[in-house]
């Protein structure tokens, strides 16, 4: 059995009215997605579907953690996440997406496997910086080794030439 069957939702005899679906998205769920920069994690998603006769309205709450790299230092960072996402699936006669929240789906579909949109939904969670707090006395909490690195690498900063010959032009542009 593929792993990520088990995040597949049966369409074939489900009745109309509310379903509720519980999945946990873990370390083994994210080493099935490909280029991923989430290394592991563990989030719980609970999907409250709405059946009706020619849509299900699908809505995602998702709590948990997820280990990611440090934009600092690429050393292993855990970031809560939390939020909650909407997704309408309309029967029709081929895939199509009509914008973020609404898909077409053919009608001949037996199951929907959820896989794309809870990692999706997780993705967007991640916040756009991903950085180790500071300690109580203000100190990153970084790798020590790569902040050494790092502020050698500032203080050798060599201008560029180029760059000096535009800042030079620049600067006598403002005078």
């Amino acid at each position: 059995m593929d792993y990520l069957e088990r995040y597949e939702i049966p369409l074939n005899g489900m009745k109309m009215g509310s379903h509720r679906f519980e999945f946990k998205a873990g370390k083994k769920f994210f080493e099935q997605i490909e280029n991923t920069e989430i290394k592991e994690g563990s989030v719980d998603v609970v999907v409250d579907l709405v059946r009706e006769e020619r849509l299900m309205d699908l809505h995602f709450d998702l709590v948990g953690k997820v280990v990611v790299p440090c934009d600092r230092c690429n050393e292993p960072i855990e970031v809560e996440i939390k939020g909650k996402e909407r997704l309408i699936l309309k029967l029709g006669d081929r895939f199509e997406e009509e914008d973020d929240e609404i898909q077409i789906i053919p009608e001949s579909l037996h199951t929907i496997n959820l896989t794309p949109f809870i990692y999706e939904y997780i993705a967007l969670l991640i916040p756009v910086r991903k950085v180790h707090p500071e300690d109580a006395q203000g100190n990153s909490q970084c790798n020590p080794e790569i902040l050494k690195k790092l502020r050698e690498l500032n203080e050798k900063k060599e201008v560029d030439p180029r760059w000096e010959a535009l800042n030079k032009l620049k600067n006598n542009s403002e005078n």
